[in-house]
């Protein structure tokens, strides 16, 4: 079941939608409340994060990709929080409140995200979840939802699947595409790292403008998600990240392990929603095709193309990304 942005806009607002939306019980009882900011330690890090709605509630755990911050899901969250489930929405290593608790190994290859997002569950004691994300944390939530699936219970996965192999040579891909990502190998330069040290906000702010060429987004929007850049961890991660996948920067030593495993693409094996934006200046229009989802995700409940939305989707369409998280767990009960 498809839902309007305008059942979404009032299940975020709380007005009428026991009445309009029968089947969405408890969404007033939560409205208005404001999210909760928290922190809490894990072995790596300094964790922070904004909690909503029932605190009894199921778990949905809500990762923003690079270079975002948890305002990217303010409009996923409040439907969610308003039906009762507990809405859980961490700033990434390197952004935010969040801060690696060892200076020395400020890193971001893929394997660290992934078990963050575990580390984090074990810190709240949170057993089983769902999970949502997109670029980074799309990366996340497929690393955690692949290798602990007795975790998570469903997913919904912006742009498919995203685990990577940093294990074998780097293959060349289609020309239009190496343009694309034309930052990852501006990273991989020292002239790179000093250019996003010194115009983080400005080269962020690029990203945004050519990754979602649709969205007319306000200044205003920018600078609230900006200040997360200012993290002091937040360019020697990117850096990382970006190095790392190209074999081009070492990995922490206890993720070697799960770096080979997770070469292999290891299959995704709970119910999963997947969303497709068809304007991404990053990753281009969908394929048409399911066939690729299906090999990876083995409980591939739907695919979805969701029109006139580009990379940032849960800003763009959050409607599309609430409605998707709804039916998955339905679909799971």
């Amino acid at each position: 079941m498809i839902y309007s942005r305008r059942d979404l806009l009032a299940l975020a607002s709380g007005v009428g939608v026991a009445g309009m939306m029968g089947g969405w019980r408890g969404a007033q009882a939560q409205a208005g409340a404001p999210a909760r900011l928290r922190t809490i330690e894990t072995s790596a890090l300094t964790i922070g994060f904004e909690e909503s709605g029932d605190p009894q509630g199921f778990p949905v755990v809500l990762l923003h990709g690079f270079p975002d911050d948890v305002r990217a899901f303010d409009g996923v969250a409040r439907p969610l929080a308003n039906l009762g489930y507990r809405v859980i929405v961490p700033y990434l290593r390197g952004y935010g409140t969040t801060r690696i608790r060892d200076s020395r190994v400020r890193m971001g290859e893929q394997a660290a995200i992934g078990q963050d997002v575990i580390d984090l569950m074990d810190a709240l004691g949170v057993k089983r979840f769902a999970v949502s994300g997109y670029d980074w944390g799309g990366r996340a939530g497929c690393i955690a939802a692949a290798l602990h699936r007795d975790r998570v219970r469903a997913a919904v996965f912006i742009s498919g699947y995203l685990i990577q192999d940093t294990v074998s040579e780097p293959q060349p891909a289609p020309p239009e595409r190496e343009r694309a990502i034309w930052y990852q190998y501006y990273f991989n330069t020292e002239r790179g790292r000093r250019g996003l040290e010194a115009n983080r906000r400005s080269l962020c702010r690029l990203l945004w403008e050519t990754w979602s060429p649709t969205w007319k987004f306000t200044d205003e929007e920018y600078n609230k998600t900006a200040a997360s850049f200012d993290n002091p961890d937040f360019v020697d991660v990117v850096i990382h990240s970006y190095r790392h996948r190209i074999k081009n920067a070492p990995g922490e030593p206890r993720f070697e392990e799960m770096e080979r495993v997770l070469s292999k693409r290891p299959r995704i094996e709970v119910p999963t929603i997947v969303l497709y934006p068809t304007d991404d200046g990053v990753t281009g229009p969908p394929s048409k095709n399911d066939a690729g989802d299906k090999a990876v995700f083995s409980q591939l409940i739907d695919r979805r193309i969701v029109q006139g939305s580009g990379h940032f989707m849960p800003r763009e369409k959050p409607e599309a990304v609430a409605t998707a998280l709804v039916d998955v767990l339905r679909a799971t009960k």
